[in-house]
């Protein structure tokens, strides 16, 4: 569906999709301001997304997204975080530059390409040659004119570092735990789905697979669902259901 979408309007249903998650109420006055845009170029249009049935659209009444239109804003939304993901967490591009750059970026980027960009950065996040450090080392290779001073001694380090893992994982050190001990703010790599039930998978059919790499975002009071972000996708687990999946730090 996002196909026939021009770039304008992939833009109003992500702002209906942001607005409707803050305040479930979405008023055209809401879209507006948050687009910056006239009233009028809203009304056009929510008439044009209401006609591809995208949303329910009536004067004067909320507006809300249809079934249709939830899946295709929750597509735009991940590509607009799968890129903006990427420019900060591996090329350290400033924060809101990297927001800029996505708005412009997420409308033409094709589906192939970016899978692709989500293996990369899981690679760069987990491979011991990459992680934060490797950011920061790039950071500082764009900010000090490609200078390459130390290189030799990053490597030296990062064998060292490589083979201090590898005794580690050969004495069954690795640094195991289970999705719901997580804290906000964590990242670790999905090691393994346990269970064969409909839940585990409805859980394997939204990405989280052996290999994903997961962010925490947030974790309800006791017995409430801990949110993660996976393949650019935000996802609420059940603690039963977070119980199952075994992880590794990263």
């Amino acid at each position: 569906m996002t196909d026939t979408l021009t770039a304008s309007l992939e833009d109003y249903l992500e702002a209906i999709f942001h607005i409707a998650s803050d305040r479930q109420a979405v008023k055209p006055r809401d879209i507006a301001r948050r687009l910056k845009v006239s009233y009028a170029s809203v009304t056009g249009a929510l008439r044009s997304l209401a006609q591809k049935k995208l949303v329910n659209y009536t004067p004067y009444d909320l507006i809300t997204l249809t079934p249709e239109g939830v899946e295709a804003a929750r597509d735009v939304v991940r590509r607009h975080e799968v890129l903006h993901d990427f420019l900060v967490d591996v090329l350290a591009v400033d924060d809101a530059e990297a927001g800029d750059a996505a708005c412009l970026m997420e409308h033409s980027i094709p589906r192939t390409v970016m899978d692709r960009l989500i293996q990369f950065v899981e690679f760069v996040q987990t491979c011991p040659r990459g992680g934060s450090e490797w950011v920061q080392g790039f950071s500082h290779h764009c900010d000090h004119d490609s200078a390459r001073e130390n290189c030799e001694k990053c490597i030296v380090s990062c064998l060292e570092e490589t083979r201090k893992k590898a005794r580690q994982r050969g004495k069954g050190q690795m640094v195991l735990s289970k999705l719901k001990d997580m804290k906000p703010g964590q990242k670790c790599r999905i090691i393994k789905v346990r269970g064969r039930s409909e839940a585990s998978k409805r859980i394997l059919g939204m990405g989280v697979i052996p290999g994903s790499v997961v962010e925490i975002e947030r974790i309800s009071p006791p017995g409430g669902p801990i949110d993660v972000k996976v393949r650019g996708y935000h996802l609420s687990l059940r603690k039963d259901e977070a119980e199952g999946i075994d992880v590794e730090v990263i």
